[in-house]
């Protein structure tokens, strides 16, 4: 299961009046660093902006070209040490629906791999060690040592040692 906080909203559409939920300046301030991040090509200076953003990022990790992270609540990111998130990732922390708006915590632990075009869904913990095929939809927690895929992810096997 995913842990999630639920926001209920008195709006028609929570995502409608997004401005009153985060200040319209911080969504701006990330938007700028998590897209610019999105095509700089060193993974250095990547962690050192997203981690203006509130973000944890570990050190070793590596974020791929063109991942997304939340703009919202890029503050409810934590990624370990020497992690790689793949080409077109997507780490999101919060998702709106019509009458409420949900955020989670989203913990990946420490040599993590996650594939190309992955998405993580508020409210996800990866354990340590753990792989995530390409493709794949995180959409609840994943063990450490496991090896998941699909949409939705699934567990496909363990792993003995470590990436």
């Amino acid at each position: 299961m995913r842990n999630l906080q639920v926001h209920k909203t008195t709006t028609p559409n929570s995502l409608s009046k997004w401005y009153e939920i985060k200040s319209p300046l911080r969504v701006f301030f990330n938007f700028i660093i998590i897209h610019s991040c999105r095509y700089c090509p060193s993974l250095a200076l990547k962690r050192a902006l997203l981690r203006l953003t509130g973000m944890k990022v570990g050190r070793n990790t590596c974020i791929g070209l063109s991942v997304t992270f939340d703009i919202f609540f890029p503050e409810l990111i934590e990624i370990g040490e020497n992690c790689v998130i793949g080409y077109n990732a997507t780490v999101l922390a919060h998702e709106f629906l019509i009458k409420e708006y949900r955020t989670g915590r989203v913990k990946i632990g420490n040599n993590v791999m996650a594939g190309a075009n992955t998405t993580i869904l508020a409210g996800v913990t990866i354990g340590d060690n753990a792989t995530i095929s390409a493709m794949s939809l995180v959409n609840r927690d994943v063990e450490k040592n496991s090896f998941v895929g699909g949409v939705p992810s699934r567990k496909l096997t363990s792993t003995d040692h470590e990436i």
